[in-house]
């Protein structure tokens, strides 16, 4: 074919391209294609899942499989392997069952309440544990916050100890959350019951409420926390709890020695369960167990203002402009200079901080026109 009809006939093309509606393109593939995308790695499985997997008889096998091949027979006397099976049952089934290492009793340990009101704008309390007095303290704080009209309130759950007082936690929960609302419930299976817990007043605070969790809160204080955020709309700030919100029994062995073993299983609506995940916060801050408890001590002795209290940052303004001097940057530069200098034994409570910061934000949000209120 000459040169002048070959270039005829690719602008006859392009000209019939240009004028033809495009039609959907459908990739082929041959039906080798699968073999030439490369496998990918599979997932290591753990320890667990793969006992899992094993089907019914084999675990049933390995004590005799054990006993007739492993090197070191005179180990596997009935006391170690009972001894092995008892540690599996508490690794696999904690925390429904624990076997106490020492006397907890500071599981009711007395922990004090406390209110105080921060920037003249945040309600802070701190419930302490859960009691009837510690119930009255909380309705004189909130009727003072009220008085003040304070938009919002943090409630801190980390000084709350361990424990199943799930009623007064309902109580605690009614003062949050609607009335007539089903807040959760307790079941008891081996005994065929159910206490179903519900509001038996109106809230008495409406505004914007931000609970404190850290991974020791657990139990009742877990569940005012999961029920907060689900019935009063809370935010939890802080760590995934412990996941021990259930009734437990304590059991005698033959030793005389007990072992704790969950009895009863808190519910909340649609059953969602606490137990065992615990509750995972909306806003993470890992913070140490250390430093944890020195906030709170802290906090106890000389109150919690100090603790998130931050000097008003200098802002350019037009005195500034005149001088030609920038108070931002001037006070960025003395506070690199200080670092050394401060107190390496001073402590700040980051989580609380963070929900001041939190309460800050939806505060500015809901000002903004055409919000509504809450």
């Amino acid at each position: 074919m000459n040169r002048p009809l070959l270039f005829a006939l690719t602008a006859s093309c392009a000209l019939l391209r240009a004028q033809t509606p495009a039609e959907p393109r459908v990739e082929t593939r041959s039906p080798d294609f699968r073999r030439t995308v490369p496998t990918p790695p599979a997932v290591p499985k753990g320890f667990r899942e793969a006992i899992d997997e094993l089907p019914e008889g084999d675990p049933k096998e390995l004590i005799t499989i054990l006993r007739e091949n492993y090197v070191a027979p005179d180990k596997l006397n009935d006391l170690a392997i009972a001894r092995a099976t008892a540690q599996g049952i508490f690794d696999r089934f904690a925390p429904g069952i624990l076997l106490p290492l020492r006397d907890e009793a500071d599981e009711n340990a007395e922990s004090p309440f406390r209110s105080e009101i921060l920037d003249g704008r945040v309600g802070y309390i701190r419930l302490g544990a859960l009691s009837d007095a510690h119930l009255g303290e909380l309705d004189s704080a909130l009727k003072l916050f009220n008085q003040r009209t304070l938009p919002s309130i943090v409630l801190d759950l980390r000084p709350t100890p361990a424990g199943s007082h799930f009623e007064l936690a309902a109580r605690v929960c009614e003062r949050f959350c609607p009335k007539g609302r089903v807040l959760f419930t307790v079941r008891r299976p081996h005994a065929q019951q159910e206490l179903i817990l519900t509001s038996k007043q109106d809230p008495v605070f409406k505004g914007v409420l931000v609970a404190l969790t850290d991974s020791d809160t657990a139990g009742a204080a877990e569940v005012i926390a999961a029920v907060l955020r689900t019935q009063a709309k809370a935010l939890v700030i802080g760590q995934q709890t412990r996941g021990e919100a259930v009734e437990y029994s304590d059991i005698a062995l033959p030793s005389g020695r007990k072992v704790r073993v969950a009895v009863a299983e808190v519910a909340l609506p649609e059953n969602v369960l606490v137990y065992p995940g615990g509750v995972n916060p909306d806003i993470v801050v890992d913070v140490s167990k250390e430093d944890t408890t020195s906030v709170l001590k802290a906090e106890l002795e000389a109150g919690v203002g100090p603790l998130v209290a931050e000097a008003e940052r200098p802002r350019m303004n037009e005195a500034a402009l005149v001088a030609g001097t920038n108070p931002e940057l001037e006070a960025f530069r003395a506070a690199q200079a200080n670092k050394a200098k401060k107190n390496p034994n001073a402590v700040h409570d980051a989580v609380l901080q963070r929900a001041l910061d939190a309460i800050t934000t939806i505060t500015l949000f809901e000002q903004k026109p055409g919000r509504s209120s809450r």
